[in-house]
């Protein structure tokens, strides 16, 4: 994993989503790949001259996100993303659309949905 995660200790933007982004970007283009796991949270933490807390925060919302699994004693593994059916996808698009048209932000949009998603 050395090398695939890099922090901008100087940066806007906080540790934690430097590290999830960067990880994320890394199983989106295919460089992480399914089952591979990644380091532990501690053995990241020191790589990276972070405090464990900051690297598991960025864990749970990979998790949260469905690239990865934590089990106890296995590690924290990335998992294929599942396929988006292509009537999500559109739909995805048609709410972009008219939020847009509405004037209203990205976030808005996210938050619209969430409201709109059954508990």
């Amino acid at each position: 994993m050395s090398g695939l995660v890099a922090i901008d200790a100087g940066g806007r933007i906080p540790p934690f989503e430097q590290v999830r982004s960067q990880i994320a970007a890394q199983i989106s283009a295919g460089y992480l790949v399914d089952g591979e796991r990644l380091p532990s949270v501690r053995g990241l933490a020191d790589e990276l001259g972070l405090a464990a807390g900051t690297v598991a925060r960025a864990y749970q919302l990979l998790e949260e996100a469905g690239l990865v699994q934590t089990a106890r004693g296995a590690g924290t593994r990335v998992i294929r993303p599942a396929e988006v059916p292509s009537t999500v996808t559109d739909a995805a698009r048609a709410l972009a659309a008219a939020a847009r048209a509405a004037g209203l932000s990205a976030d808005q949009a996210a938050g619209a949905l969430r409201d709109a998603w059954p508990a």
